[in-house]
């Protein structure tokens, strides 16, 4: 580093903060890590810890995704299963004449 220039801004780290917030509506216990993860970045960042702070955002990310893999699922047995009844209910009313 030359002297009269300043230095770098640091680098900034995606926290996830959003998607941990959105797969908490999701299924929740695998967002409360994600959640944990995402609020240690900016701390760790201000502490000059980059590879910390990258390491907590990729356990964010990995957290959020896990949450919306297992609650997009959830929501998509369900709705199947929501369906499935209605379906056989029609059928078996049918059957019977009604």
């Amino acid at each position: 580093m030359q002297p009269g220039y300043p230095s770098q801004p640091p680098q900034q780290v995606d926290n996830n903060m959003t998607m941990s917030i959105v797969s908490i509506f999701l299924f929740w216990p695998l967002a409360i890590p994600a959640i944990i993860n995402a609020s240690k970045v900016n701390p760790l960042l201000q502490q000059g810890d980059y590879a910390g702070a990258q390491a907590a955002a990729a356990e964010s990310k990995k957290w959020s995704k896990w949450a919306l893999i297992v609650g997009i699922s959830l929501w998509a047995v369900s709705l199947l299963c929501c369906l499935g009844s209605v379906v056989l209910s029609a059928a078996s009313n049918s059957a019977l004449g009604y």
